[in-house]
């Protein structure tokens, strides 16, 4: 065999026929309706998709009706069993040779192992990210068939020094690859697929098959790929069928084509064939069937014409607007109005019966976004691209397990856990789910707890002991994150041994849930090839295990077998080569979208790759303009995009623009808007026809009086004042707000603790200050503050906030002292009757003065009342507390008149001021603070015994609010119009 194809071999379908369909019915033609000779037929295919979408194409055309098959190999994922011709005999000697590919997963745990040796200082996961760009490096070098030995002939003093540093860096693959692949008796998997295609072209060459051989497809993209389509295209019962080749194109035109156009790709192959595209027959047209979009094709090529290869005006003066009847081009404003649009056109589409409609795209967001769109009409749909592995359920639910080893028991990722549609625990789910919800309200909201399982365990018994349960199942975990460094294997079967018991429930084992589905088996395998490499892995810090573990998913996904909708479909662009639907919706048509943008990768400049034999990165550009050319010239079509995305403006795919240049001032440019009414609809969507507003009524509860609280403490009066909604919610309904999961410690925890030092140091020295009384305020605050200091915000703010209080205290102590004041109760509660309501409240400090009049002070870590909001009555806790001492309500003043002299709040910031003393009194006296409080006191007391009286919520006569906890309950914002008091 010659290797030299003849014209009666080569073909080529249109771009506006249907690829798959006609290549059926070309093949049953040829078969003469002999089924064994259909059935004895090899037909190459680029994809395993493409092979699937053959075998319904022969579906289509039987009515369903069974039939043999040829036999359909896929060449771009091809393995030994593909090759083998079992009428022919095998490969034989030819792959026995052949050494197994080594495995990506393992590859890429071997390359990052390199990498590390390299740069001990990179993390593991920096390490694992440069090993899978060295891995795509392989794969590039592997496929275009390039020796490693030229790039050390690489003139290093021609280009930056930088490169001589990625040269030396590449020295990991160029040294010491080739002897790791010898040691493990193995290839790289694209080398691999390399030798069998020559093996499979070499049986050919000299052994030729006796039955027919069709090649249909296929680029030729591979240069081992094009190898074997040449050697198809000289069998005498072979053949080999372009996708879409360009007739119209002039040969001047032909020759200057540049690697960004999409018949590049055709016209290297042809070179290679040393043919023509005279040699180049068109396959066979079905019966009955007329090409009804070939003027539309050839306006799109005369719209993508190289600017090299223009030597005059380009015009569309020669098409009329039947040219681009069918397609349509949508601009919408942003990514969320295109999802919309696209699953409008794909919903619309169903209304048709029998009519197919596919989204076409490489930008996964819209994918999901317009799955997402469509379930407002009960449609589910699959993203034939699949899902990225680390999203899937199962591999969510063993990321947040592997995150126990970072031995942090961050509350978040705990619940996260816990609340798991796979975590049972063992036991029932509802029961599991019912101890997670009452371990989140007791342990997980607030300050978050100490860490491991022994700081929640602080709880009542049932959850401790189901906390217990849980510490035992996760102990293999826990006892390796302490470690400085744990062998890899060590690491992968406790994590799955953890995974696996908590999973488990009391009716089905964690395995069993586990690893069940599609996603499940996807990721049985990816542990199973992890456990494979892990022996060979070096040790590594737990902390590690995560982020290295999500590195190694990275860029694997799932796919599903089936698509949920007979009649819906979205496709990536290599998923939509060779398939049409009735109606073909192109989305994401913006520059870096589609097309990406091309990128030369982090190891060479575009001049060193050229020198070293790489591909340009224009050539995946010229391989997504095929794509494009050949969804466009579907029945119906619609091209979208988004112009703007974030807030940024976006650019339009170069093939549309040059599309719109070519139409501007002709009536074809109006075609081409025939689609803007979706734009409307899709606005629509979620705008009523008719808009009215409706205020809702501010809630006015008025329970009986008997049920309303018949006393209060000072700091809830003030809260009663200002909203009275909340003492409801809180009192009567008996509602009790959650703090957030997480919380950052709050001025309130941090003024308790302050409270508590100085209420000891000031009952331990009534009398006088001792000369140390710094130091023992001190040691006083060591001791409260000790149990929090192993939370970092305590230990690192808190504290060193607390010594500054405590010298500024002391100072201030001694001062106010010398005056004649002395304490004479500290934390001390009081309580009065007002017109039968019961007033309480808890005074941090009462002194008395040289004159026997008191001083009653409030310490302050947070903002201080202002004198103003006192004197409205709007911060009454120090006029209370001076009517409860008035009124005999604390029982260690004795009987001695108890006037105030003057109201304090002492405020201990611990900031650059670490503290301050404020008089709110200074400008109306103590008494008529302390009167008028009670009498207002009196007045709102007498308000709520009314029965029609209503506990409104955030009261407007008050302004400068601070968010209520129970606004939400309130429906604060319908009420109020979108705005609240505090001024949002």
């Amino acid at each position: 065999m010659t290797g030299v194809p003849t014209s009666a071999n080569l073909f080529s379908i249109p771009a506006d026929r249907p690829f798959v369909d006609d290549l059926a019915h070309g093949l049953l033609a040829r078969s003469a309706g002999d089924p064994v000779h259909l059935a004895q037929t090899r037909v190459l295919l680029p994809t395993r998709r493409a092979c699937r979408s053959l075998r319904e194409a022969f579906l289509r055309i039987g009515d369903g009706r069974p039939r043999l098959l040829p036999r359909m190999t896929p060449l771009g994922d091809v393995d030994e069993d593909d090759l083998v011709l079992e009428s022919e005999g095998s490969l034989g000697d030819l792959v026995s040779d052949i050494p197994p590919a080594m495995g990506d997963l393992k590859r890429q745990m071997i390359l990052t192992r390199l990498v590390g040796q390299r740069d001990p200082r990179a993390s593991l996961e920096q390490n694992a990210l440069l090993a899978q760009e060295l891995a795509r490096l392989l794969n590039q070098v592997a496929t275009g068939r390039i020796d490693f030995d030229s790039l050390g002939k690489l003139a290093a003093d021609q280009y930056a020094r930088h490169w001589e540093d990625v040269l030396r860096f590449l020295e990991i693959i160029t040294t010491n690859w080739p002897a790791i692949l010898a040691e493990y008796g193995a290839i790289d998997p694209a080398e691999r697929r390399n030798r069998l295609l020559a093996a499979q072209a070499a049986l050919w060459s000299q052994r030729p098959p006796k039955n027919p051989v069709i090649a249909a497809g296929s680029t030729g993209s591979i240069p081992a790929t094009a190898d074997l389509l040449a050697v198809v295209a000289a069998l005498p019962d072979g053949a080999v069928i372009l996708p879409g080749l360009d007739r119209t194109l002039c040969e001047e035109t032909w020759q200057k084509l540049d690697e960004s156009h999409p018949q590049a790709g055709l016209a290297r192959l042809l070179r290679k064939f040393d043919s023509d595209r005279s040699m180049v027959r068109d396959w066979p047209l079905p019966p009955g069937r007329t090409r009804d979009r070939q003027r539309r094709t050839e306006l799109l090529s005369q719209a993508l014409v190289p600017a090299t290869a223009i030597s005059g005006p380009v015009s569309a003066s020669g098409f009329d607007e039947a040219s681009l009847e069918g397609v349509s081009r949508i601009d919408c404003a942003d990514p969320v109005a295109e999802g919309k649009v696209v699953a409008l056109i794909m919903r619309e589409a169903l209304e048709i019966p029998a009519r197919t409609a596919a989204l076409v795209t490489p930008d996964r967001n819209l994918a999901r976004r317009v799955a997402a769109e469509l379930r407002r009409w009960d449609i589910s749909i699959d993203d034939s691209a699949g899902q990225p592995l680390a999203q899937t359920v199962p591999a969510v639910f063993l990321r947040l397990v592997a995150d126990l080893l970072t031995h942090d028991f961050n509350p978040v990722t705990l619940l996260a856990m816990l609340k798991h549609p796979l975590a049972g625990g063992g036991m029932a789910t509802a029961a599991f789910r019912t101890l997670a919800r009452r371990l989140e309200v007791d342990k997980l909201r607030g300050p978050r707890p100490r860490d491991g399982w022994q700081g929640l365990m602080s709880t009542d018994r049932d959850v401790h002991r189901w906390l217990q349960t849980l510490a035992d199942m996760t102990r293999p975990i826990t006892d390796l994150a302490v470690r400085q460094a744990v062998p890899l294997v060590d690491l992968v079967r406790a994590h799955v041994l953890v995974a696996e018991r908590l999973a488990s429930t009391d009716r089905k084992p964690g395995a069993d849930r586990l690893w069940a589905g599609e996603a499940g088996e996807a990721l049985a395998l990816f542990f199973a090839e992890l456990g494979e490499g892990a022996p060979v892995f070096p040790d590594l810090e737990p902390r590690e295990y995560t982020p290295f573990l999500e590195t190694l998913m990275r860029g694997r996904a799932v796919r599903p077998r089936h698509g949920r909708h007979p009649r819906l479909h979205i496709w990536g662009p290599l998923e939509a080569r060779l398939q049409q639907a009735d109606v073909m919706i192109l989305g994401g048509l913006n520059e870096g979208t589609w097309p990406a943008e091309p990128e030369s990768g982090p190891w060479m400049s575009r001049p060193m790759m050229a020198a070293f034999g790489l591909p340009p990165p224009e050539r995946r550009t010229g391989l997504a303009a095929h794509d494009f050319v050949q969804a466009f010239s579907a029945p119906t079509v619609y091209m979208t995009r988004a112009t703007r995305a974030e807030g940024t403006p976006t650019v339009a795919a170069r093939w549309l623009q040059r599309l719109a240049v070519l139409v501007e001032g002709t009536p074809l440019a109006n075609t081409l808007r025939t689609g803007d009414h979706y734009l409307g609809l899709a606005d629509a969507l979620d705008r009523p026809m008719e808009a009215e507003r409706i205020r809702p009524a501010e809630p006015r509860p008025t329970p009986p009086v008997a049920d309303r609280p018949v006393g209060l403490s000072v700091t809830r009066i003030e809260t009663w004042l200002r909203d009275p909604y909340a003492i409801y919610a809180e009192f009567i309904l008996g509602l009790k707000s959650l703090d957030p999961i997480n919380q950052d410690p709050t001025l309130a925890e941090r003024g308790n603790l302050i409270h508590n030092a100085l209420e000891r140091f000031v009952s331990l020295h009534m009398s006088d200050l001792p000369g140390d009384a710094e130091q023992r305020l001190l040691q006083i605050g060591r001791n409260v503050f000790a149990p929090h200091l192993d939370r970092p915000g305590v230990r690192t703010f808190w504290w060193p906030r607390f010594e500054r209080i405590a010298e500024w205290f002391i100072a201030h102590e001694r001062d106010w002292r010398r005056c004649g004041a002395s304490p004479v109760l500290v934390e001390d509660k009081g309580t009065t009757v007002i017109d039968g309501f019961t007033l309480c409240g808890k005074a941090d400090r009462i002194d008395r003065l040289a004159d026997g009049r008191l001083a009653i002070i409030d310490y302050k870590t947070g903002a201080v009342p202002t004198r103003r909001q006192v004197a409205a009555g709007l911060a009454p806790q120090l006029p209370l507390e001076a009517v409860i001492a008035a009124n005999g309500g604390f029982k260690k003043l004795g009987d001695a008149p108890n006037d105030p002299a003057c109201l304090l709040y002492w405020q201990l910031s611990g900031g650059l001021t670490p503290g301050r003393s404020v008089d709110v009194s200074q400008h109306e006296s103590a008494v008529a603070l302390r009167e008028e409080a009670q009498a207002n006191l009196r007045r709102w007391i007498a308000y709520f015994n009314r029965p029609e009286t209503a506990y409104v919520s955030r009261r407007r006569a008050h302004k400068q609010m601070l968010a209520g906890a129970y606004d939400h309950l309130a429906r604060v914002r319908e009420w109020a119009g979108g705005h609240e008091d505090s001024g949002e």
